[in-house]
């Protein structure tokens, strides 16, 4: 079996991935600086069919209007030479020392109206490029001591913000959409909207909630010690996941963003299962970090390897749901009940109360003597992500 990716995978990766030099809070860059340009070209020569970008990530911070053409032509030549796209693209408001109180929540006003004009102008090279999703992860968007921040008004700033955007965006007849990415902490001790859950209830609020969805990320789930694909599944419910960021994160600790696969490697299997079998359409976008360990072959090798591991284990969740004795213990495990509504098809409270097999009648210790076959069925996912199950087995 191939495992050599292909633009019709939908592949994508950040500038800031590839690009990262290395450089944490305890030690400095271990690599030069890459050049976008060549990031473009590498990453279609490993298989990528698009790259995004924060805007500082293209355009150095304070750089002219000819500067930033400059550094814009050059970056549309090499999407041009390789064919690659630029599916979503978001606004860099947390490396700026101006934002260290956050940008769209941040206490001084100053500082709200810059970010948002920061925004605004990156939504346009955004558009003219091609995105159709729109990333905001709110990093600064917080606080590390409770008196610091009124929530409740910042919550009021965040939503007059997105609720600007949205406008703009209309009145510009831009086909974009936004992506919040929800994360519980790091930069900040707190920050708002920490999960899934939370970003899904904010974006009810907004008065264009259809242009909202979010972008869940593996290791920002699981550091608060969450079900990545449980998150996804919640976003598919709401139709709500409009992008997704894979990486690998080994626990509750730091936010790791190693090569998708690494750390939990079920949880990888699991989440690949389920966007396969879920009809998600959308990029499968890496943002991880190549280690600082590495030199510039080792960033491609990394970046290789998250979509190496996403194809074989596709390989393997698709053996697994084709496999004769899975579906045995998945009707085994009656997971085919759970499809079926509990209630019948217009039954009311009345009815339901009127039916003695509902509860007078109910064996409740022959239900709760039923085994639920659970083990069985893990063991057949474990044995094909391990590899040791073959067809007729």
């Amino acid at each position: 079996m191939s495992y050599e990716p292909q633009p019709a995978d939908k592949f994508s990766f950040g500038l800031w991935t590839v690009g990262w030099q290395g450089r944490d809070p305890f030690g400095d860059a271990t690599r030069a600086p890459l050049d976008p340009a060549e990031a473009v070209h590498r990453l279609a020569a490993l298989g990528a069919y698009g790259v995004t970008f924060h805007d500082d990530d293209l355009i150095p911070f304070g750089a002219s209007d000819s500067e930033r053409d400059a550094h814009v032509k050059r970056f549309r030549q090499a999407l041009d030479a390789t064919g690659m796209t630029v599916p979503m693209a978001t606004t860099n408001l947390f490396t700026h020392p101006v934002f260290k109180d956050g940008a769209f929540t941040a206490n001084d006003r100053d500082v709200r109206r810059f970010a948002l004009r920061k925004t605004m102008r990156n939504i346009d090279l955004a558009a003219e490029l091609g995105a159709r999703t729109y990333v905001a992860w709110g990093g600064r968007e917080g606080a590390e001591s409770g008196a610091a921040k009124d929530v409740r008004a910042a919550l009021d700033r965040m939503k007059e913000a997105f609720d600007l955007l949205a406008q703009y965006v209309t009145e510009q007849g831009y086909e974009l959409r936004f992506a919040v990415e929800p994360k519980p902490n790091e930069p900040r001790g707190d920050i708002l909207l920490p999960t899934v859950g939370h970003a899904l209830a904010f974006i009810e609020r907004l008065e264009r909630p259809e242009l909202f969805g979010v972008n869940p990320e593996v290791g920002h789930e699981q550091m608060a010690g969450l079900n990545y694909p449980h998150g996804i599944a919640q976003a598919l419910w709401a139709g709500k996941l409009f992008h997704l960021d894979l990486n690998g994160q080994s626990g509750i600790k730091y936010d790791q963003d190693l090569r998708f696969g690494a750390g939990d490697l079920r949880s990888a299997f699991w989440t690949v299962d389920l966007l396969e079998s879920s009809g998600y359409d959308g990029p499968r976008h890496f943002d991880f970090k190549p280690p600082r360990t590495e030199d510039i072959d080792g960033v491609w090798a990394s970046a290789a390897g998250c979509m190496r591991n996403y194809l074989i284990l596709r390989e393997r969740a698709a053996a697994f749901r084709a496999d004769p004795a899975v579906q045995e213990a998945l009707r085994a495990s009656r997971l085919d009940q759970l499809s079926r509504p509990t209630l019948d098809a217009g039954e009311t409270p009345s009815a339901l109360l009127a039916d003695r097999t509902a509860y007078e009648d109910f064996d409740a210790a022959a239900a709760a003597g039923r085994g639920m076959a659970f083990e069985r069925l893990d063991q057949l996912a474990m044995d094909h992500l391990l590899g040791v199950r073959t067809p007729g087995d």
